[in-house]
């Protein structure tokens, strides 16, 4: 194998896929990205078994074709030194890949390219394209919300409901929920189900841009592949049933607040400063055009925080760990936000005042 590119050429792809490059090196060959020189192209994979991501550049010049792993950090760290611009050279020797340019010269340890781990792929069950501004979007609403090394494995992730005409984004932590939808042309027989792990989602969320791309989804009974123009993203599916979403969003709300934003987030901020640090409790108190907040800690210290709101109803006192509502805000992006509750018992549901198509659901706390 050899070929000569410019540092730019490579450093892009490489940093593309060096996302899926597994960090605790479980497996030694999965801390390596395999390199195939093919048909007047450079393929670079990485993977750590549970997503994939495949780069493709097109060669400039003589070439001779082949395929190897190599460290894949040392090798990035070895692109990023070289001056923008500057042509490097990478070729096999005795089991070593040379990477040189003008000034340097750097040789690097490789293991064979068949004994690198490919995801195994079955057949898709649906295909669909989407954009991806579309797909970030949805990604960016809801991933706050996903549970972190749950029990319940398949809150880990975040489920994709694909519908003829919808795209449902939905995550949850057991505590509470994020959920937005986009409306698109699927043209699908049915709805399709898919529950992406945590991993998968981060990755896909550092991925996309908000540009009106393309991208071609492919789903199958274990895995979902995403392709556009510069990369192909593969990730398995988290083997689960999702909870029954609908079933959790509050219904008959009669205590309807609608309050600034940035205000309220400001407000939950403060408050938050001499809440107890384990269960980041704050108690609201609602009362005729005005929220008040109260938080204290084991030291007894307190802190006590209105502001006006437009509410008109009866007095409510409802407790909830306050960096959940300040994640909300922080997601949400209009200027005003509406709160609808029931009771003390019950849970909050949170939205965009100009009816966009995303919903929040934050339970309450015994404070």
């Amino acid at each position: 194998m050899r070929f000569t590119m410019t540092r730019d050429q490579l450093l892009s792809p490489l940093q593309l896929v060096s996302g899926a490059v597994e960090k605790r090196q479980t497996l030694p060959i999965l801390s390596n990205v395999l390199m195939v020189v093919d048909d007047s192209k450079l393929s670079l994979t990485a993977t750590d078994l549970e997503i994939e991501l495949k780069a493709q550049v097109a060669l400039e010049g003589e070439f001779e074709p082949g395929e190897i792993t190599v460290p894949a950090r040392k090798l990035l760290d070895i692109i990023k030194s070289l001056g923008d611009g500057e042509n490097v050279k990478l070729e096999m020797g005795e089991n070593r890949l040379r990477v040189s340019t003008p000034g340097s010269r750097f040789n690097l340890s490789t293991m064979p390219a068949n004994e690198f781990p490919n995801l195994e792929e079955t057949a898709s069950l649906a295909s669909l394209t989407v954009s991806q501004h579309t797909l970030k979007e949805l990604i960016e609403k809801t991933q706050f919300a996903m549970a972190q090394q749950d029990v319940r494995y398949y809150l880990n992730g975040m489920l994709f409901e694909f519908d003829e005409d919808t795209l449902t984004s939905v995550a949850t932590d057991g505590h509470r929920l994020a959920l937005s939808r986009e409306s698109v042309k699927l043209e699908l027989d049915e709805r399709v189900n898919a529950i992406i792990p945590r991993k998968g989602v981060s990755e896909l969320g550092r991925l996309l841009d908000h540009t009106d791309e393309a991208l071609t989804l492919s789903l199958g009974t274990n895995h979902i592949k995403i392709t556009n123009s510069d990369y192909a993203f593969t990730s398995k599916l988290v083997d689960g049933r999702f909870p029954e979403y609908d079933k959790v969003l509050p219904r008959n709300g009669d205590k309807i607040v609608i309050a600034d934003r940035e205000v309220l987030k400001e407000s939950l901020s403060r408050a938050s400063i001499l809440c107890n640090e384990k269960f980041r409790g704050v108690r609201l108190m609602l009362s005729d055009g005005q929220v008040r907040l109260h938080a204290n800690n084991p030291e007894q210290e307190e802190a006590e925080v209105e502001f006006s709101v437009d509410y008109q109803g009866s007095d409510l006192e409802i407790g909830f760990n306050v960096s959940y509502m300040i994640d909300v805000m922080n997601t949400i992006k209009t200027d005003q936000v509406k709160l609808t509750f029931i009771d003390a018992n019950s849970s909050t549901l949170i939205e965009e005042v100009d009816g966009g198509e995303s919903m929040y659901v934050v339970m309450p706390m015994r404070l």
